[in-house]
């Protein structure tokens, strides 16, 4: 299956071929799925493929939310910053299991995803940069990760195309990349090979229950009689009106605008991820260069502004002057699933509910880990060890003591 590229004027990166056509809602099936992004899919496709009856509901399109305006990275080294220690063993876990899960959805599915074992390049412009990346890259080691430290020769030497102002940089090795739109659309095409039922265009409207479990889901289509829910709307999980008050899920959209450009021979392109303060940037076998991506806490407010795409250009052009003869091909903009701590959510919410969301920026990065866990949780009840730290219990508020009499 091709994927076209939006062509002038500048379009929305999206993949207009999902093989994802509209299907109708059947009257029961053994899970059901609200979202029908990256997390919903990949639970959606490892359920099929233990032999359950599986429906996908979505509120849109698929991959409408974040998964299709996400960049792709697998990149638990340089995502590692202060605070993000219990998050640590899991995103190590999920990487380890990335060439399986890869290798598993491209024979499902006979479509490449270009996984790319390049590695993350991480920069420091100026003295008081180099200081913030010293401190990050000692927590790197002290936390066991593989990363090197780079003086400004050393960065040149891996991508010549940088700025000679880069002053350092630390290497990544171990990080890797995926092409989003090429997962979105192998993971449709492996659901479909397995029996997923995928409706696109039918939000629900609440969830049924009977004698304090869940029996299913109600749409503007019809109801669907389902033995487990599965809650993976990304950032819409934590609106109103599908749960009680009591299990509610602190999740919120973080929108981020990110934008592509043409590389060519006479422009240069880089050879892995590059990251700075302000941005990172992801060269796709394809030749383009993903470049993002803002982070603005203010809703679901849709679309680009000036700001935010100035804001990306000029954080890539400090580092790589090649990118002001690059073609713009695509602008667009999505809404990160993120929780009160930045983690994900999977859980066993009620009797028939189960919830797997509130990924943040690692998505990507968490899918596999997170698919497996909820098979796990679905088919034999329990969660694997390296996932039961993120159930919706660490976010409870402790009990106020009462004074002494």
């Amino acid at each position: 299956m091709g994927l076209q590229r939006p062509v002038s004027p500048i379009g929305q990166r999206r993949a207009p071929a999902l093989d994802a056509p509209g299907q109708a809602l059947p009257e029961r099936s053994d899970v059901a799925v609200v979202g029908g992004g990256l997390i919903g899919l990949s639970c959606a496709w490892r359920l099929a493929s233990r032999g359950l009856t599986v429906t996908v509901v979505e509120r849109d399109t698929v991959g409408s939310g974040a998964s299709l305006a996400a960049t792709g990275m697998l990149a638990p080294a340089a995502e590692h910053e202060p605070g993000s220690d219990p998050l640590l063993p899991l995103a190590l876990d999920s990487l380890a299991r990335w060439p399986r899960f890869r290798d598993d959805l491209e024979a499902a599915s006979g479509l490449s995803i270009d996984y790319r074992p390049d590695g993350t390049l991480v920069l420091a412009v100026g003295r008081d940069e180099v200081e913030r990346l010293r401190f990050r890259y000692d927590l790197q080691r002290r936390s066991g990760l593989d990363a090197e430290w780079l003086n400004g020769s050393d960065v040149r030497r891996l991508e010549p195309g940088l700025r000679p102002s880069v002053t350092a940089g630390v290497h990544c090795p171990l990080d890797h990349q995926v092409d989003p739109r090429l997962v979105m659309a192998a993971l449709v095409r492996a659901c479909r090979e397995t029996g997923v039922t995928i409706v696109e265009g039918t939000p629900v409207t609440g969830l049924d229950w009977s004698g304090g479990r869940v029996t299913g889901l109600t749409t503007d289509r019809g109801s669907l009689r389902a033995g487990t829910v599965i809650l993976a709307a990304g950032a819409w999980s934590g609106e109103g009106g599908l749960l009680p008050d009591a299990l509610a899920l602190p999740v919120r959209p973080l929108k981020g605008q990110a934008l592509a450009v043409r590389t060519t021979a006479r422009t240069g392109t880089l050879s892995r991820m590059v990251w700075t303060e302000q941005v990172h940037m992801a060269p796709k076998s394809d030749g383009q260069l993903i470049v993002g991506a803002t982070v603005e806490d203010c809703g679901f407010t849709a679309g680009n502004t000036a700001g935010g795409l100035y804001a990306l250009l000029e954080g890539a052009r400090r580092v790589l002057p090649g990118i002001e003869e690059m073609e713009v091909e695509a602008v667009w903009s999505g809404y990160r699933p993120t929780s009160d701590d930045d983690a994900p959510i999977i859980d066993t919410l009620a009797s028939g509910l189960v919830a797997a969301t509130g990924h943040h920026r690692n998505g990507y990065l968490l899918a596999p880990s997170t698919a497996d866990a909820v098979a796990d949780l679905i088919t034999t009840g329990d969660l694997p060890d390296v996932a039961r730290t993120f159930t919706l219990a660490r976010f409870a508020r402790p009990e106020p003591r009462r004074a002494a009499r």
